[in-house]
């Protein structure tokens, strides 16, 4: 279980929560085929997934990047504005776009000592105004109807190019967090970075990375996300942040730092995933599911506290 969550006594928490949403999920099942539920549970695991991951990573880090939601909305909005001329320059656009938001903060958190939440609280507020200048404020369409329909094609029943791109994603980097040093490095930047660099651990260049890769991810996502709906948004996508956050705590990530892996956080987006079409399956109302959702994150964190455990063996 260790090579999935970062706590063993997450695990049964987690089980529990996936069974449940698994079992309203399944009651979609009698208006719709199987095969389209795990299809649409998919294209939802496509938009966040890969958020989640770039933010989780920086919260193993002990980092924390707010911008992934207005760099997913630029990103988008670069893509489809340029994208209707030459959709492969467009999407390259609003990646490096992403890429170099991220780098830039990166650089500026270690370079002079600052906070992660002040530096990325302010490209968010960047980012979403650069949004609006980019589409003048207006809702952008992209007119390649052909463009959005392979995107969107279903490939083996349930799964789409945008969801295979999502889980090579998180494929690669479990790779990498598993059987390189970096995903050692991570994690000793996180648990203690003073300790890491008495170690010889460059921590500066991990949170760098950490930061680029988690603005990359954000824009390869609302540029998918844009080509697939044919439209972009300054303010379509922006609210991915909390999906993306709840999707890293549930699947192991510590907001202290040090804890959790790609898996984990694939698996925790799944999980969310599951929960969301569950709860769309029972007719229950938007407000409704945000209580449900954290009541959920609320039974993690308790269920991850140390206290709590000394509390059940007493």
């Amino acid at each position: 279980m260790r090579n999935i969550f970062s706590e063993d006594h997450r695990a049964g928490t987690v089980f529990i929560i996936v069974g449940l949403a698994l079992a309203a999920a399944l009651a979609w099942q009698g208006t719709a085929s199987p095969q389209f539920v795990l299809f649409s549970i998919l294209q939802y695991f496509a938009t966040v997934a890969p958020v989640a991951l770039g933010l989780g990573l920086t919260m193993i880090a002990r980092e924390f990047d707010l911008s992934v939601g207005s760099v997913m909305s630029l990103a988008g909005c670069i893509a489809a504005s340029i994208g209707a001329a030459d959709p492969v320059t467009g999407a390259v656009a609003g990646i490096l776009g992403g890429l170099g938001i991220g780098l830039l903060q990166g650089l500026i958190i270690t370079g002079l000592g600052l906070s992660s939440i002040s530096v990325s609280l302010g490209v968010l507020m960047t980012a979403a105004g650069l949004a609006y200048i980019v589409t003048g404020n207006l809702t952008v369409s992209l007119d390649r109807p052909e463009l959005s329909a392979a995107i969107n094609a279903p490939i083996l029943a349930i799964f789409s190019w945008r969801s295979l791109l999502a889980i090579a994603c998180v494929a690669v980097s479990a790779v990498i967090f598993r059987w390189t040093r970096v995903g050692v490095d991570l994690v000793a930047t996180g648990s203690d970075r003073a300790a890491a660099r008495t170690a010889g651990v460059r921590t500066e260049r991990i949170v760098v990375a950490v930061f680029t890769l988690s603005g990359g991810l954000a824009a390869a996502s609302g540029v998918l996300l844009s080509y697939g709906l044919s439209v972009a948004s300054p303010s379509g996508l922006t609210d991915v942040l909390v999906p993306a956050i709840s999707a890293a705590i549930i699947g192991g990530v510590s907001l202290a730092g040090g804890r959790g892996s790609p898996m984990g956080i694939a698996f925790g987006t799944l999980i969310l995933c599951l929960l969301n079409a569950g709860l769309n399956a029972l007719g229950i109302s938007p407000t409704a599911q945000q209580v449900i959702l954290s009541a959920v994150l609320f039974a993690v964190a308790i269920t991850a506290a140390p206290r709590f455990h000394r509390l059940l063996a007493r």
